[in-house]
């Protein structure tokens, strides 16, 4: 085995070093050669620190380097792994076993997150800080011993203790499905927009997607059905979903927006105490009179049809122009029951 742990072991730092190199020996299965790297990949950005020149000390830059190779690693494995599959089966099982997600689980397992320092809280159940230290410590194995120790690293310390490789790469996931359970969710509208449809050299169709939602566009997708090529823009488009909150907002102004322009117009709410008092019959003012005036009113109202039919007349008028109940009442009433209440009011104040 081209790593020698004795001789390592003999080279180990002063004691208060022995913790770090201990606690990365169990997780890397050898000793560190330099420190340096390995002590970087465990800032994260949020401490703040800087070199000498001022630059910033933290492990953005060996997050970039270790993705880029576990990508390659990987890749190879899985390449290896499974001969004769097609490009979109071997690029979706890669790309479940570097998910963030993925990643983040196993800084948890191994360890690798208690050892983050972070000027927050405690990062174990935080997938994207894990995950990124995760590929920084990859970052970091590649600077200090090459591709060859990545490769070792993954195949004799992750594969198989920590991952079923066979279980990550036959596991559907419907990705298809958490996005529409998404879009659901939150009230957007989504669509699969077909970019293009071609064939490829051996004359297979190739189909290529993109996720619209809301009118912002999505990530892509292509494969060799309909159904990969919409799964694969999905994936992407959900991870876009976690990693930019600009995306995220884009959409939702987009839906408000939309919302607004669909909005018709209603009736304003109604004033109760307005509406309470158009519910009150005014009765006209009394004239001073005498007792016996208003009796021989009363009996020529009586007696009097014509009288009557114009009063009638004159009350119709004006009672069918101010007083409506069919706002509120169940039932409409007729214009002669309106009438007949109103006279009933006024021989009652009379």
């Amino acid at each position: 085995m081209w790593i020698n742990n004795i001789i390592d072991h003999i080279k180990l730092p002063f004691r208060k070093e022995k913790e770090l190199f201990s606690s990365l020996y169990e997780i890397l299965g050898f000793y560190p050669h330099n420190i340096e790297y390995y002590r970087q990949a465990l800032m994260h950005k949020s401490i703040g620190r800087r070199n000498d020149k001022g630059k910033p000390l933290n492990n953005e830059r060996l997050e970039f380097l270790g993705d880029a190779i576990l990508d390659a690693i990987v890749g190879h494995i899985v390449y290896s792994q499974y001969e004769g599959k097609r490009e979109g089966f071997l690029t979706n099982t890669r790309s479940k076993l570097v998910s963030r997600e993925t990643l983040g689980k196993l800084a948890n397992e191994m360890g690798l997150s208690q050892l983050i320092l972070s000027a927050g809280r405690s990062n174990s159940h935080n997938s994207y800080v894990g995950g990124n230290a995760f590929e920084a410590l990859v970052g970091a194995i590649y600077l200090d011993r090459g591709y060859d120790a990545c490769m070792w690293f993954w195949e004799n310390r992750v594969l198989g203790k920590y991952i079923n490789i066979d279980k990550v790469a036959f596991k559907e996931v419907n990705f298809k499905s958490k996005l529409l359970e998404w879009s659901q969710k939150n009230k957007v509208r989504m669509e699969y927009r077909m970019l293009k449809q071609k064939l490829d050299d051996n004359g297979s169709p190739i189909f290529s997607f993109q996720v619209v939602i809301e009118g912002i566009e999505g990530e892509r997708g292509s494969g060799y059905s309909k159904k990969e090529a919409q799964q694969l823009a999905s994936k992407e488009t959900l991870q876009k979903l976690k990693r930019e909150p600009q995306f995220v907002d884009a959409i939702f102004k987009a839906k408000s927006d939309r919302t607004k322009m669909e909005e018709t117009p209603t009736m304003l709410v109604p004033d109760p105490e307005k509406e309470q008092e158009d519910f009150i019959i005014e009765q006209p003012a009394k004239p001073a009179s005498s007792e016996h005036s208003e009796k021989s009113d009363k009996s020529a109202y009586a007696e009097t049809p014509d009288n009557s039919e114009k009063s009638e007349s004159s009350e119709k008028s004006d009672l069918s122009d101010d007083f409506d109940l069919s706002d509120i009442s169940h039932k409409e009433k007729s214009r002669e029951d309106i009438i007949a209440e109103a006279e009933a009011a006024a021989f009652a104040e009379a």
